[in-house]
């Protein structure tokens, strides 16, 4: 009998440091009006001087793993998605194996932007399917206040920091029903951080030009985000042989209203089958929708058996999409 990946149990996490419009009002040529209207966003948080991306990804993984019933000797995988580690060696999920006293996991980091959760899905899925790998804890961890350049409102008002996990192991019903992950390298500059690595080394040059921040092509993203959350989407769901009407609910990467909004219309959900905290958190990245899946299932508004389409997109140019049936 073939083996079923599935999610047995949702955690995050995010900083208590609360930034909101008017706060950015203070320091940028902005407005609370001009954010909202042309992204939904009203707050996000932002970790403190101790905080680093280990530690919220740690408290989300101890949050996943009691939802889950598991005990931490049983994980024997950890991969940690993010573009903001703390450092670039060790691995960030090294250091959460560390913290959280998973001796018994290997563990290592993806690279795949906001896609980079679903990403991660995917591998576990593989993993656990084929019987190598029995819990494998996914962590979607950014610390993005330290990549973002309070000079450039067009990215800085986007961003904020979090952490959200999920455990992928075999599961008697539901399950991983789909999953799509896909790249456009061609698409590479609309999306970057151009210096701290070996093209652009970090340097007085690379600082003084604040080159180690977020760089992006506004435009060019949101026509491709708005294309692509509705493709992949239903992608995934034909994918798993499934229909638009069979759908329960829809969470997507929490990047802009207007995106999440078409995504929503071209699936023909109503409101109150989306998940938006958006409002609260800003993008996230790759903590963006295991955040908002933990939230969604706290809140009661995903049950068991209920079908949910997952989709992102990000630097790279990446995307994912997925059909889990909730096994919680």
């Amino acid at each position: 009998m073939d083996i079923k990946a599935g999610i047995i149990g949702v955690g995050s996490y995010v900083p208590k440091n609360v930034i909101t419009n008017s706060d950015l009002e203070k320091i940028m040529d902005t407005s609370d009006e001009w954010i909202k209207t042309r992204t939904g966003i009203s707050e996000r948080r932002i970790v403190s001087e101790l905080e680093a991306t280990s530690d919220m990804a740690s408290k989300a993984a101890l949050n996943a793993i009691s939802n889950s019933k598991i005990n931490v000797n049983d994980i024997d995988m950890i991969i940690v998605a993010t573009v903001t580690p703390d450092s670039p060696l060790p691995s960030t999920a090294c250091i959460v194996q560390e913290k959280i006293g998973a001796t018994n996991a290997i563990a290592f980091d993806l690279a795949a932007a906001c896609s980079g959760f679903l990403y991660a899905m995917n591998i576990a899925k593989r993993f656990v399917e084929s019987k190598m790998y029995n819990n494998i804890l996914l962590i979607g961890a950014e610390t993005l206040s330290s990549v973002v350049n309070y000079d450039d409102r067009s990215t800085a008002v986007l961003f904020g920091d979090g952490a959200g996990a999920a455990i992928i192991s075999k599961v008697e019903e539901g399950g991983i029903l789909s999953i799509i992950n896909g790249a456009d390298g061609t698409g590479k500059d609309y999306l970057k951080i151009p210096a701290g690595g070996s093209r652009i080394k970090a340097g007085e040059y690379s600082i003084k030009n604040k080159l180690h921040s977020i760089k992006m092509s506004g435009n060019d993203v949101f026509k491709f985000a708005v294309r692509k959350m509705s493709e992949e989407s239903v992608k995934a769901i034909e994918k798993a042989k499934l229909s638009l009407e069979d759908i329960d609910f829809l969470i997507p990467h929490q990047a802009n209203i207007r995106i999440i909004e078409s995504s929503a219309k071209r699936l023909g959900l109503k409101k109150d089958k989306v998940y938006v905290n958006l409002t609260r958190y800003g993008n996230m990245s790759s903590a963006s929708i295991p955040v908002a899946m933990d939230e969604a299932f706290r809140e009661g508004k995903i049950k068991k058996g209920d079908k949910i389409v997952l989709v992102g997109f990000g630097g790279g140019l990446t995307w994912g999409s997925s059909v889990v049936q909730w096994s919680i």
